[in-house]
């Protein structure tokens, strides 16, 4: 965990598959630093209204308000003044000028703190995120616990009616308990 203020800016990034507590973190994260006094803006991609239209909201119902962005560049229009930290919920829904736009907040001495899912639901790496990783200097990956097994959960299982997705389904669908679950490595499945 980095300290919680130095002159210079950084890349966080928290990363697992849903239900292993990423959008807490994040909040977890900002609320420390709202109590140091810092100057925050939070975003998360406007296609994400599971739970709030306006929040950053976890699986268990704690929340921080966020600007719902499409883009980026959209994101660019609120960024001056200049924070002292920016988090991103669900960053593997935003587009490839998030890549840029983070190194250069980095690099004007702000502190990123970017939230979300590392693969997909077929257990390949997801959007931008795999860049994210790459570039970041403190990454933190969370599990959940395996339904089926009690295992650690480190891939997201994508059900449709009660089964298993298959390969060719589209990658992106919003959704929750309703359509996902955790799952280890040896419980996921993909159905060719």
């Amino acid at each position: 965990m980095p300290p919680a203020l130095h002159p210079q800016g950084w890349i966080e990034v928290i990363a697992g598959p849903m239900f292993s507590g990423k959008s807490e973190e994040l909040i977890r994260r900002v609320r420390r630093a709202l109590i140091a006094g810092q100057r925050i803006l939070v975003f998360k991609p406007k296609q994400d209204h599971r739970y709030h239209e306006s929040h950053v909201v976890s699986h268990d119902g704690r929340q921080v308000a966020a600007i719902p962005v499409g883009s980026a560049a959209e994101m660019e229009a609120y960024l001056e003044p200049l924070p002292q930290v920016v988090a991103v919920d669900e960053v593997q829904f935003l587009d490839r000028g998030l890549l840029p736009l983070v190194e250069r907040l980095a690099g004007r001495g702000v502190r990123v703190i970017l939230a979300g899912l590392d693969l997909d639901f077929r257990g390949e790496p997801f959007g931008i995120m795999p860049e994210l990783l790459a570039r970041a200097e403190f990454v933190e990956k969370l599990s959940a616990i395996c339904p089926r097994c009690g295992a650690p959960a480190t891939r997201t299982q994508r059900l449709v009616n009660g089964k298993p997705a298959r390969y060719s389904d589209p990658v992106i669908l919003v959704g929750a308990k309703e359509h996902y679950e955790p799952r280890c490595r040896a419980c996921h499945q993909v159905l060719p």
